[in-house]
């Protein structure tokens, strides 16, 4: 069973940064394409980021595009959002997923966290 638990989220201001953190149990952590996921009230959920197996290739969503950066350590099995220049429009639950392929589709994710929550007050 993957087990995946996000960390790093809280409330800061705009125009900081933050680094979430996803740690996968397991040893199949590399064996997985990794995604990071938001969602705020009342909003569909968002693809920020996602990452090959490898870490080889990396995909970012429009809106986070030169602000947030995702990594991964597969010999730590863990998985990194470094977000900077944070918005208000940035808020939101933010979900770390796994999967079988580098894609920006919800629906292909096998696996998620509980989330963690980012607020940014202007």
């Amino acid at each position: 069973q993957v087990q995946l638990v996000e960390s790093g989220g809280g409330l800061v201001q705009a125009g900081d940064s933050l680094r979430l953190s996803c740690a996968v149990s397991g040893r199949t952590f590399s064996t997985y394409a990794m995604g990071w996921f938001r969602q705020a009230p009342g909003k569909e959920r968002e693809c920020v980021a996602a990452i090959s197996r490898s870490g080889s290739s990396a995909l970012h969503g429009d809106s986070v595009k030169g602000r947030f950066s995702i990594s991964r350590d597969n010999d730590k099995n863990t998985l990194w959002l470094q977000m900077n220049s944070l918005k208000p429009e940035d808020t939101a639950a933010y979900y770390c997923a796994a999967g079988a392929v580098t894609t920006d589709d919800a629906r292909q994710y096998l696996h998620w966290g509980q989330g963690t929550q980012v607020t940014v007050s202007s």
